[in-house]
């Protein structure tokens, strides 16, 4: 019993949390779009069904950020896909407001930065919307 303890121990390697980090600001007026009618949401463009990874509201800064795990964007659609093509949604309420271009085969460990509370970030960068 001991020693299995010890082996899944040596053995435990928890997957470490991403985050998607993006900024939207009103076109013209550079303030920062908020209001809790806005909802992001992250997918993984896939062949055949894209992967929804998560939602997050848009903080007073205009920013949000999503998290999600890296099993998240492992599917059967794409067995041989290793790395993410990620983009991202902007609602407003029901309605797509924005939508981002697709990035393609995202590496996380080589463009994020880790944070001890957020993960592995990358920064999508700064929007301006309608």
């Amino acid at each position: 019993m001991r020693q299995a303890i010890i082996d899944a121990l040596n053995n435990w390697n928890p997957e470490i949390k991403l985050t998607v980090k993006t900024r939207f600001i009103k076109k013209g007026s550079d303030t920062p779009l908020h209001g809790k009618q806005y909802t992001v949401r992250l997918y993984d463009r896939d062949i055949f069904e894209d992967d929804y990874l998560g939602h997050a509201p848009l903080n007073e800064n205009g920013e949000a950020h999503i998290s999600f795990y890296p099993h998240q964007i492992s599917s059967g659609d794409s067995p041989w896909e290793s790395l993410p093509d990620l983009y991202i949604l902007l609602f407003d309420g029901d309605t797509v407001h924005f939508q981002t271009k697709v990035w393609d085969n995202v590496d996380f460990d080589k463009m994020g930065k880790l944070d001890f509370n957020e993960g592995e970030v990358i920064d999508f960068g700064t929007f301006l919307v309608a």
